[in-house]
């Protein structure tokens, strides 16, 4: 147990995190071209779907510039095969 442990705290945040943080950031996209401001933006479509502040919502933002797109898509793929 303190093996597997010590092993997710080295890797940083899981596989669930990273989706969420692509999910969120796709989102963001789609309708930051239509001139809404992010507040509207989090209260009309982020919040509904996952019930997070707006604080996170910023954090969240800012954590897609850290994550590796490419590995995050070659873990999605090998976790959720199903997705389009």
């Amino acid at each position: 147990m303190q093996v597997l442990m010590k092993k997710n705290k080295r890797n940083g945040r899981g596989i669930s995190y990273k989706v969420r943080v692509a999910e969120v950031n796709r989102i963001y996209d789609e309708h930051r071209r239509s001139g809404l401001s992010n507040v509207e933006i989090w209260r009309r479509y982020i919040y509904p779907k996952f019930f997070i502040s707006e604080r996170t919502f910023y954090n969240i933002l800012n954590a897609s510039a850290v994550i590796d797109t490419e590995k995050v898509q070659r873990e999605m793929e090998q976790w959720l095969p199903f997705t389009d």
